[in-house]
């Protein structure tokens, strides 16, 4: 199960909900996605409560561009909140990039080099046209399938997936601690094995991330009594999920930006 927001830090709560969540019978991975800004202050009561994957948000490793990406200048407390995510135990940390053209596309050298000997997976994450943003995409896309052959020219290697592993297609190089995960939308068959769902925090079910409705749940979410019905009607909805998005198409769904519904 992955928390995520928005930034669900902000939270006071955040570290008693991932308490609740490692508490439930059948829950095995508790991730969480962050920007990072806290983490060094609270990555060690997080894991306590029994978080068991984290994933950071870094859009540049120069801290003028981290800056103008985000808005935030917090560069320093993310990167100091990474080494101490490891310092308390975790063994690997995820870190999100989006690289974008004419802003730090030209940092992909950059980012391996400070995987070389870190065990740090980097997840490129392909930037997504959605209904508010059509200028942005057109002026700062740049393909996944460019940035996965850079990689394979330099000797990367396709990892060999496992039958619960996300949507990344994972990198490995003998000469590298840290990996490389490729979130790659606009691939042909993407979609093919995605296992994911999404609970918004209005109580809706989202099956895609640029679905045209969302189900609600709300209703059933008000008391344990009703845990029959709830898996009943997710069950039920799960079999109107579409086999892909349609992104292809220019159509991105309900989803106006993905902080509407969350990463």
């Amino acid at each position: 199960m992955r928390i995520t927001g928005g930034e669900p830090s902000l939270r006071k709560d955040f570290t008693d909900i991932i308490h609740t969540v490692a508490s439930t019978k059948g829950i095995r991975k508790v991730a969480t996605t962050t920007n990072g800004y806290r983490m060094e202050k609270q990555v060690a009561d997080w894991k306590e409560a029994g978080l068991t994957h984290i994933n950071v948000s870094v859009d540049s490793l120069d801290p003028r561009m981290f800056h103008q990406i985000t808005g935030e200048n917090k560069f320093t407390q993310v990167m100091g909140g990474i080494d101490r995510a490891f310092e308390v135990g975790y063994e690997q940390v995820k870190v999100n990039v989006v690289l974008m053209k004419d802003l730090n596309a030209h940092e992909l050298p950059a980012f391996l080099n400070w995987i070389k000997d870190r065990p740090i997976q980097l997840r490129f994450i392909e930037l997504m046209q959605t209904g508010e943003m059509d200028e942005l995409f057109q002026r700062h896309h740049v393909s996944g399938v460019a940035i996965r052959n850079q990689l394979i020219a330099n000797g990367w290697l396709l990892k060999v997936r496992d039958h619960n592993d996300g949507p990344a297609q994972v990198f490995v190089h003998p000469d590298y601690q840290g990996e490389i995960g490729l979130i790659m939308p606009y691939e042909k068959d993407f979609c093919e094995s995605c296992n994911r769902l999404r609970v918004s925090a209005t109580g809706k079910l989202h099956l895609c991330l640029f679905g045209d409705h969302g189900v609600e749940l709300r209703d059933l979410l008000q008391q344990d009594s009703q845990e029959s019905a709830l898996i009943e009607r997710i069950q039920e909805q799960l079999q109107t999920k579409s086999v892909s998005h349609f992104l292809h198409d220019g159509n991105s769904g309900m989803t106006p930006h993905l902080a509407s519904i969350g990463g």
